[in-house]
């Protein structure tokens, strides 16, 4: 109701109806009204006439049609007033003829009846009730109404049309970040404005594949000057060399995650069908050959097959396994359908994180505290690139603090068709 379109249409609605009121209110103002002096002088004269007539001739009634009977007097089925307008006409002419008016509502009738001799009256034609013509001002603006409600709703989704295409391209931002592609169609101010917000688009992912590119070029031109490094490091003395190697070996790790980071964000490959719990099992092989130790999923876990890129998802969710075994002592995962999604959890019994902190859980070379900063290898990359993977992928990631201690990663990701 508050939408910049309802307003819209609200008030042309409003707008036309309140021009079409004042219009008909000028007409009924200006147009001619009947001459209500002109009107009871003639029937005041008809009923001098009538009267004086039978006055005269008391039997000339029959041969005119005119009826004749009792006074008339208020009924349930009859309404009767005095003609107070017809009196005063004929006391102007010098009469003093007691008139009235009879009605029936239900025939929607009228008589004008008038005294010719003390108790017999006359009853002569009157015009009838007015027409009723609320039915047909009703209908007549009930029609009105809908017709211009629905012209209203029409030009106000025209006028706003541009605003539904920058709320549309705002729903559909990707995983990249960027909205998709608005089709140039419709009117020329629609047409303009979905061709700004896709230069806009354009420009926007040039500028960050530029400056990602920009990283990953400047990763992988760390590798030489490291490498000479290395073989000076191999002429320091021994116990200079090994603090020398391992600072270079940490430099190596930063430069080669910013480079997979940058793959991940400017290179997004086509996704395929991958079963979760043989990959579950490869990884765990994998990391217990490294000395850390993740339990898998139970024996009677269910197989479930995702939609996403096959060694992208192993090195996302290799990232995360090794990230709770290495933090946390030990990692335990767990797989389950939840309608449409895969859940993985990963949990682990290490310190977990400060609560202020978990929103920047995946920031890129983000570390927790001091437990985490140093004492454990590592570039601080290594949940940015897995959420980036997840993302592609159309997942999510969510971390949380276990009440008994410990940190929980909960991993969504769409079940594969069919």
């Amino acid at each position: 109701m508050k939408s910049l379109r309802f307003r819209l249409a609200l008030l042309l609605l409003a707008s036309v109806l309140g021009v079409v009121a004042l219009a008909a209110l000028v007409s009924l103002t200006m147009l001619d009204r009947p001459d209500r002096d002109s009107f009871r002088a003639t029937f005041a004269e008809e009923v001098r006439i009538v009267a004086a007539v039978l006055q005269e001739d008391p039997g000339a009634a029959e041969r005119l049609g005119v009826t004749i009977g009792r006074m008339p007097t208020s009924e349930p089925d009859v309404l009767v007033r005095d003609g107070l307008g017809i009196s005063e006409a004929l006391a102007a002419r010098g009469l003093s003829i007691p008139v009235r008016i009879v009605g029936d509502p239900q025939a929607r009738t009228r008589q004008i009846a008038f005294e010719v001799e003390p108790g017999r009256w006359a009853y002569l034609p009157y015009p009838g009730f007015p027409p009723r013509g609320l039915l047909g001002f009703v209908t007549y603006m009930t029609v009105l109404a809908v017709g211009v409600a629905a012209i209203s709703i029409f030009a106000a989704t025209k006028m706003t049309r541009p605003l539904v295409i920058l709320d549309e391209a705002v729903s559909t931002v990707g995983p990249d970040g960027l909205p998709a592609h608005v089709p140039e169609d419709g009117p020329a101010e629609v047409r303009a404005t979905a061709s700004a917000l896709n230069r806009l688009t354009g420009r926007v992912r040039a500028a960050v594949e530029s400056r990602m590119r920009l990283v990953a070029a400047a990763g992988h031109d760390l590798r030489t000057p490291m490498t000479r490094m290395r073989l000076r490091a191999e002429f320091l003395p021994d116990d200079e060399r090994e603090t020398w190697l391992k600072d270079l070996e940490e430099l190596d790790r930063i430069a080669d995650s910013a480079i997979r980071l940058v793959r991940e964000e400017v290179e997004p490959q086509a996704n395929e069908p991958v079963r979760l719990r043989p990959l579950l099992q490869e990884i765990v092989g994998e990391l217990a050959d490294l000395g850390h130790t993740v339990a898998p999923p139970g024996p009677a876990t269910v197989d479930l097959t995702v939609s996403a890129r096959p060694l992208a998802l192993k090195r996302a969710l290799r990232n995360l396994m090794e990230n709770a075994a290495v933090h946390g002592g030990a990692a335990r995962l767990s797989l389950a359908r939840r309608g449409g999604f895969a859940e993985i959890g990963i949990v682990d019994d290490g310190p977990g994180i400060p609560e202020a902190l978990l929103e920047r859980a995946f920031e890129p070379f983000f570390r927790v505290d001091p437990g985490r900063r140093k004492l454990k290898p590592g570039a601080g990359l290594g949940m940015a690139i897995a959420k980036e993977i997840v993302d592609q992928a159309g997942g999510t990631i969510a971390i949380s603090n276990r009440p008994e201690g410990g940190l929980e990663q909960l991993i969504r990701l769409p079940l594969a068709a069919g």
